[in-house]
């Protein structure tokens, strides 16, 4: 069988790829993992119709009994949100999801894969994985930075969650040779705050110049993705010295309870939003739809070129 064998693409999405339209692909982690129902449900469909709003195609993106999905239906929304059968899919599991035609959303790191399995380039998420605080002890380093390394796929984000080690992480994507790009901006988004002390490798004004570093970085076949980040709005943004002492009375509580691996993210998300007497969640939305406006634009210019 070939990789098309296992592809559902909604009729919208192939037309747009077919006509070589804008299309952005979105991950589905957030619906299942990210947020309480009905808040992910409502979030999945603004998000989309932010998408829409800037002229280009949404593409969600999850695996549903079994078969890779390039674009969901409200209805298959719907079905993330309130499944607590649905499994949270990175690289690893991708393969075993399928073959047992289970169902599951996909991390920054699986949506990578099947968005280039589909030929969409431009993706937006909120937040990367990346290296955890205490990843000197525990290992414990997210596939979506060896996604990066090694997937054409360009990933629009807040900077990497607010819960990890941003140093390491962004030490990691060097030795991987993955562009770091601050929309706007010389310093890191760090998720929740638009500031994190650390800088990114290149500043970048528009998102005409973005998609042109994009097209020459894979007509000189330089395998990999490429990281831009958008500050969350200003208006949005919650203080950093609140948001690490929330983060770190989380990881405390996750490490008490015996937390880890893929359920570690989940966990302290939920965990800081309940700290954080919803403030959190709030600013979670606002940067995904400030980063969805933001690939949009990009992906409208992509493919206006040659």
């Amino acid at each position: 069988m070939k990789y098309t064998d296992y592809l559902d693409i909604h009729p919208d999405v192939e037309k747009a790829i077919k006509n070589k339209e804008p299309v952005v692909a979105l991950e589905s982690t957030i619906i299942s993992h990210g947020m309480p129902y009905p808040k992910n449900v409502e979030t999945a469909l603004m998000v989309e119709d932010t998408v829409r709003s800037n002229k280009a195609v949404p593409a969600t993106i999850a695996i549903i009994n079994g078969r890779l999905k390039v674009g969901l239906t409200n209805e298959e929304i719907e079905f993330l949100a309130t499944n607590e059968e649905v499994k949270k899919v990175s690289r690893r599991d991708l393969p075993i999801t399928v073959a047992q035609k289970l169902s599951g959303s996909t991390t920054v790191a699986s949506t990578m894969i099947i968005a280039s399995l589909a030929k969409i380039a431009v993706f937006a998420t909120g937040g990367i994985g990346g290296v955890h605080r205490g990843a000197e002890n525990t290992l414990d380093i997210s596939a979506d930075l060896e996604e990066l390394a090694n997937t054409n796929v360009c990933v629009v984000c807040a900077g990497a969650k607010a819960i990890l080690d941003i140093g390491l992480t962004l030490e990691y994507l060097e030795t991987k040779g993955v562009p770091v790009i601050g929309y706007k901006t010389s310093e890191l988004p760090a998720f929740y705050s638009s500031e994190s002390g650390f800088d990114v490798d290149y500043k970048i004004d528009s998102a005409l110049e973005i998609a042109e570093i994009l097209k020459t970085k894979w007509s000189l076949s330089i395998d990999g993705g490429v990281l831009v980040t958008n500050p969350i709005p200003v208006a949005f943004e919650l203080e950093s010295s609140i948001m690490n002492e929330a983060i770190n009375e989380a990881i405390i509580e996750a490490n008490n309870e015996n937390i880890s691996g893929k359920e570690i993210t989940p966990y302290l998300l939920s965990k800081v939003n309940e700290l954080t007497e919803g403030k959190s969640l709030d600013a979670n939305i606002k940067l995904i739809q400030n980063n969805a406006n933001l690939a949009s634009k990009i992906a409208l210019h992509y493919s206006n070129q040659d």
